[in-house]
């Protein structure tokens, strides 16, 4: 599936949340990947950037935009079917017009450092005093709505991951951790919560008319998705310990899959595929803990000898038809051809603008309808795309205001 020219008819009738507008003033990936979402739910989204540009403009690798400018990976990845409006918000022309543009808005979300939009005159105070009934919604590191001893501290993913105790957790000995093991998890989890509070407040401004605050603090969100550390901790389980299962990596003819048995029928089915059905009767297995205890001098030997002459597919397959829960490693190239990923729709090709014959993969949407046809994809904007038609449109600007406007330096 592949993106329309932002320019083209979008197939968007009967979305969701067709009709909702958001105002979102974002950068990088924590907050940009929830109204990305939003949006292809059906979502109208207004991304508001400084003349700079969204700092993700500048991350790598990237491509060039029709003006040779520079389209980070992090930009393409979070911004497909939005709108660009470029404002300097540290202008107080730029302020007022975005406090005119805010009541005609449902959400007016942001992502910077906490207290950053207060002190521009931006924060929840100053946008409630104009409309009431709008929802803001704050992404930050460490919340805006409680004292914290991190208040004052940046945050991206790793960091918040590191202080979630998951790093500290998988660490094996004196080595030092691995950062970023899953991507950007400090920051997809901080969106889709913050995805849930943007829906939840609709509908509770449904029922009472009024809107609220949502505060969405990365660390929080990471402790949640990290649960099993201080779950595990409080019941006993020390130093990375998972309990009593077989939650491992083996090895294939081609490459590495992983394999969960948490259960006696499972184990059995596993010692029984592997041509050791032996294995169920003896001492050493007759416990969970016996399993672990003996893995490497018995059972990884013996899973690793069935599966040598295997591939990791192949390996996963025989698994799946035994019962038994396996998954192979895959790497990019795999999951770039995977029948799957085609099946399901969840890579989006992005045609490069600056030559490159190989098109840009982003994922797709996740979200799976069955009474909503699932929508084509729009392209990322283009820095300050849409500012005049939005200002033209919204707030009735003339030409020549933008024109005196951007002259000045307020607008991008």
């Amino acid at each position: 599936m592949g993106p329309d020219d932002n320019g083209s008819a979008e197939a968007a009738a009967g979305r969701p949340l067709e009709g909702v507008r958001i105002l979102a003033l974002e950068q990088m990936q924590a907050l940009p990947f929830a109204t990305q979402l939003l949006g292809r739910l059906g979502a109208d989204v207004v991304k508001v950037e400084p003349p700079g540009g969204d700092s993700a403009r500048a991350s790598l690798p990237a491509m060039s935009d029709p003006r040779g400018r520079p389209v980070g990976a992090t930009y393409l990845r979070n911004n497909l079917g939005k709108r660009s409006l470029c404002l300097d918000l540290r202008d107080p022309r730029g302020r007022e017009l975005l406090l005119r543009l805010a009541p005609r808005f449902d959400v007016i979300a942001e992502n910077s450092k906490a207290g950053s939009m207060a002190r521009l005159g931006l924060g929840y105070e100053d946008i409630a005093a104009v409309h009431p009934a709008g929802i803001y919604v704050s992404v930050s590191g460490f919340g805006n709505t409680a004292p914290t001893p991190y208040q004052g501290w940046p945050a991206y993913a790793p960091i918040v991951e590191a202080m979630s105790g998951i790093y500290e957790m998988k660490r094996v000995g004196d080595s030092p951790p691995v950062v970023a093991p899953v991507g950007a998890l400090g920051d997809i989890g901080a969106a889709l919560f913050a995805t849930i509070g943007i829906l939840a407040a609709l509908r509770h401004r449904e029922t009472t008319g009024r809107g609220q605050y949502v505060d969405i603090a990365m660390l929080d969100t990471l402790i949640a998705m990290t649960d099993i550390v201080t779950n595990f901790w409080s019941m006993g389980l020390r130093g990375g310990n998972l309990g009593p299962l077989i939650l491992h990596g083996f090895r294939a003819k081609d490459g590495w899959f992983v394999l969960q048995v948490a259960r006696d029928n499972h184990f059995a089915a596993l010692v029984r595929l592997i041509g050791r059905p032996e294995f169920a009767r003896d001492e050493r297995f007759a416990t969970r803990q016996g399993w672990v205890d003996h893995l490497e001098e018995t059972l990884r030997p013996a899973i690793e000898s069935w599966a040598a002459d295997k591939g990791k597919i192949e390996v996963c397959h025989a698994m799946a038809a035994a019962g038994v829960a396996a998954g192979p490693c895959l790497d990019a190239e795999d999951i770039v051809t995977d029948e799957h990923v085609a099946a399901r729709r969840m890579l989006v090709e992005l045609p490069r603008t600056d030559g490159v014959a190989q098109p840009v993969l982003v994922p797709g949407n996740p979200v799976k309808l069955s009474a909503v046809a699932e929508s084509p994809d729009t392209r990322v904007p283009w820095l300050g795309e849409h500012t005049d038609e939005l200002l033209q449109g919204e707030l009735g600007l003339t030409t020549d205001d933008i024109r005196t406007l951007r002259a000045e330096g307020v607008l991008g």
